[in-house]
């Protein structure tokens, strides 16, 4: 059986989330049980990009404070680090910790920030996709990982949590050619699964205090949940998150992937909650983006049609000229490179575009839209999700 533990917490205050913080610890079995005492452990936040902790696009600073305090009480040598979207350079990595708060806390505690930005290629032996991956040396250097999440929705990947906050294990750009190759949400779910099962990470702890709803995972807008939760089982624990913000949890393609792996039943019904009952913390209006790529036309048209068919109703990346400050940012990290920028503004060759939404993803001011045709819109509700 699979364990998830949900503590509320109302705020970010130091103490409050202290106190919850342990009392999960405690309910899990207490850290020692998934860590051991004097080992080298890799703390892997989500630092998507250069956001300040109030946006709630990254980990919250202060739940790095109370976890490495405790690791800190167990001897262990705590490393801080992430592979952010985009490039992945020391300088990179030096604003984004100084911006989410991260660098105050590592300075604070005598933590090490992760500098090293040296690829390793391994073996994946229980990869569905891929055999092998490339991944950021840390990972290779350290006894355990704990996956320290945020609560967000996706609008490629429906739902972020414990399982998708480890591709950024992936170093830098490579994300990209990842999303290249695997432009099919049900291959680029596979392709997270398979990293999720290689990392293998012990413990992972959720900041649900504040969450993102909406256009996630950086364009959304910030939902007070009110919890922390942790499991030793990422899959099991984006299971609960998912019923508290009233999303459907056969609906994320993660864990649709997971699922048929057998790594969680069906029904879920290995999945224990302990702590707060969900019922009492549902939150039944978050917003959940409907972006997901839709099999409508199956059956429905011949084979050679589905796919130009399914290009045309599909979401498609729009830029809203007034936000944007012509950083090019949109057009360094698109996989296929469709967005060319033409005085200063981006534009996208929708023939080249896979729908990936790196563009809205990394967008530095918010200026990138999704649009949803009306054919779209009006049939969304009863079209199968993938």
């Amino acid at each position: 059986m699979k364990e998830v533990v949900i503590k509320k917490c109302e705020n970010y205050l130091y103490e409050n989330v202290k106190s919850s913080f342990k009392d999960l610890l405690k309910e899990l079995g207490g850290l020692e049980k998934h860590i051991k005492p004097g080992s080298k452990v890799l703390i892997k936040m989500n630092l998507l990009m250069k956001k300040r902790p109030e946006e709630a696009t990254t980990t919250h600073p202060i739940l790095l404070k109370v976890l490495s305090e405790e690791l800190l009480k167990l001897n262990c040598k705590v490393i801080v680090g992430d592979s952010p979207g985009g490039v992945y350079n020391e300088r990179v990595l030096r604003a984004i910790y100084k911006t989410c708060g991260i660098e105050d806390i590592a300075k604070e505690l005598d933590i090490e920030l992760n500098y090293n930005t040296d690829e390793v290629r391994v073996e994946n032996p229980k990869g569905k996709l891929v055999k092998y991956l490339t991944v950021i040396k840390p990972i290779e250097d350290v006894d355990h990982v704990i996956s320290l999440c945020k609560l967000k929705t996706h609008v490629m990947a429906t739902f972020t949590g414990g399982v998708k906050n480890l591709f950024g294990v992936i170093p830098g750009l490579l994300k990209a050619e990842y999303h290249f190759k695997m432009p099919d949400v049900r291959d680029f779910t596979d392709l997270l699964v398979d990293i999720c099962e290689y990392v293998n990470p012990c413990l992972t702890i959720m900041d649900g205090i504040v969450g993102m709803e909406g256009e996630g995972p950086s364009a959304g807008n910030p939902r007070k949940v009110g919890v922390i939760l942790g499991s030793s089982s990422p899959y099991a624990l984006d299971v609960v998150a998912c019923n508290i913000i009233n999303l459907n949890p056969s609906n994320v393609p993660t864990i649709q992937r997971s699922v048929e792996r057998k790594i969680l039943e069906k029904d879920f019904s290995d999945i224990i909650v302990k702590g707060e009952k969900i019922e009492n913390i549902i939150i039944k209006d978050y917003r959940i983006p409907n972006t997901q790529s839709i099999d409508f036309l199956e059956g429905r048209v011949p084979k050679f049609l589905q796919k130009y068919l399914n290009m045309f109703f599909k979401p498609k990346p729009i830029f809203m000229y007034k936000k944007c400050v012509g950083c090019g940012e949109c057009e360094r990290v698109c996989p296929p490179r469709a967005i060319d920028m033409k005085g200063n503004k981006p534009y996208v060759n929708l023939d080249k575009c896979i729908r990936c939404f790196c563009c809205h993803e990394l967008c530095p001011k918010k200026a990138v839209d999704i649009k949803k045709p009306l054919f779209f819109k009006y049939f969304i509700g009863s079209c199968k999700i993938e």
